[in-house]
């Protein structure tokens, strides 16, 4: 996917002017899956889970490279070829390799971040394969041509109206059908391609190092329709989506779909060993795909790693007070809201996403639906420092917070430009700086006193009352 993370300013604000109807679907679908997350987390002890579940993955960035080792040897143990992809390209390499030997002309593809970030619809249709995105968000986003606006409501920044119009063009059903009829009409198509595709894609919630097992969770039976029914089944894992045990998933699928959206478990829990063995039914030929890009650079910074803990689980953007007011496509890039904004500068460099840590208000939301305990607030700070020590931030802004800096550290002129600006209109449209704070709040209105002076009328006060 290309990353237009520089443009987050801008494309957050021409979002909020021509679709405000966005910040209202958006709000509302986070604020349900927040809800309900709250009520799932007070029913287990969620801290003593979260962190166990951090401990677990501690232990497994830590020691990587054992746990990817035994996981390749199980994997092959299990008759799935497995292949190593440092890059995008090393990625496309082997779906090239893959297509052109089994002659794939149809794909069905169930949901992945790890393939929007790979870009492998677009590769896929280059090679004159018709892809289709199983996932019903995700094929409503297909259909429109958009990238997911969350990381597992992929469509929830669309209102019912704009998906009855795009399937009344479409399939021609009527402009006021219900959801009900629009999903029996997708059911359909998607149906046809399950039956007729010779190549499933899929990404992996888990893989278990100690069995070779993925592990995948869903709530609509798209992804085991996906992995099970065409003859071929490729899946793209990231580095530190390994899990060391097979008992780790008592911990962790019942703790991601808890952050999630709030069930004590997914509908559906695939857990895949290989391919199918005589007499067994499933895909002849099992492919998975281990990918870096840019995931042991991460493991080797010594401020950022944590950040590679993450289960995808989009507990963070429900959380969110910032996220809730856009979405996910001003990001400009596949993982949107707090955890895009740690994630999308490792992954892509400083200079491509340097907006994006500053997308925050900092209140801790994230950190606090986190099934990992990822210090979302501090890696955001950690990006921020470096955004300025790398000269990213705008040159006024820069020449603003020097001056402000020595104001702010000598009494003398704090209190001369106090007095100075005091009483007079803030000319908030003519400074970036004001402009840019404005954006969203209500207008600036300053003390009739600086506060030193109301401290001195306090405490002369309190002498008074004292004498008295």
């Amino acid at each position: 996917m290309q990353a237009k993370a520089k443009r987050y300013p801008e494309e957050a604000a021409r979002l909020l002017k021509e679709k405000p109807q966005v910040r209202t679907a958006v709000t509302g679908a986070t604020l349900h899956f927040e809800r309900n997350r709250l009520k799932a987390y007070g029913e287990i002890d969620a801290e003593a889970w979260r962190e166990r579940a951090k401990a677990v993955k501690n232990h497994l960035l830590t020691h990587l490279d054992h746990y990817l080792e035994l996981a390749e040897k199980r994997l092959r143990e299990n008759g799935v070829q497995v292949h190593w992809a440092e890059t995008p390209e090393d990625a496309h390499r082997v779906l090239r390799e893959v297509v052109a030997r089994h002659g794939v002309r149809r794909a069905v593809k169930a949901k992945s971040m790890l393939t929007e970030e790979l870009g492998v619809n677009p590769l896929l249709e280059s090679l004159g394969v018709e892809v289709y995105e199983t996932d019903l968000g995700e094929y409503l986003i297909q259909l429109l041509g958009e990238p997911p606006s969350h990381i597992v409501g992929p469509a929830i920044h669309l209102p019912l109206e704009e998906i009855q119009r795009l399937f009344h063009q479409r399939f021609g059903t009527p402009l006021e059908a219900s959801p009900e009829e629009l999903a029996q009409v997708a059911r359909r198509v998607l149906r046809e391609a399950f039956l007729t595709a010779e190549l499933g894609i899929s990404g992996a919630n888990f893989l278990v190092a100690e069995t070779g097992t993925l592990a995948l969770m869903e709530n609509e039976g798209n992804i085991r329709l996906s992995t099970s029914l065409p003859r071929v089944h490729v899946a793209f894992v990231g580095l530190e989506k390994l899990l060391p045990r097979f008992q780790d998933l008592g911990l962790f699928l019942p703790l991601t779909a808890r952050a999630a959206t709030g069930q004590r478990l997914s509908t559906f829990v695939s857990l895949l060993q290989g391919p199918a063995r005589p007499g067994e039914e499933g895909p002849e030929e099992v492919h998975v795909v281990l990918v870096d890009h840019g995931r042991t650079a991460l493991l080797h910074d010594p401020e950022a790693w944590e950040v590679l803990r993450c289960v995808r689980c989009g507990a963070c953007l429900n959380a969110c007070p910032v996220y809730r007011q856009t979405g996910g496509h001003p990001y400009g890039y596949v993982y949107s809201g707090p955890i895009g904004a740690v994630l999308d500068p490792g992954l892509l460099g400083l200079e491509e996403a340097h907006p994006l840590p500053f997308a925050s208000t900092l209140c801790g939301a994230c950190q606090e639906a986190c099934p990992v305990k990822i210090p979302i607030p501090k890696l955001l700070l950690t990006w921020r420092h470096r955004a300025a020590e790398e000269g990213l931030s705008p040159a006024w802004e820069k020449a603003a917070m020097g001056a402000f800096l020595k104001v702010m550290a000598s009494p003398t002129l704090y209190r001369l430009f106090s007095r100075a600006l005091r009483g007079l209109p803030l000319p908030q449209d003519l400074l970036p700086l004001l402009r840019a704070w404005t954006q969203g709040r209500g207008p600036l209105k300053p003390s009739p006193k600086p506060f030193h002076e109301l401290w001195q009328t306090l405490k002369e006060a309190k002498e008074e009352g004292d004498g008295g």
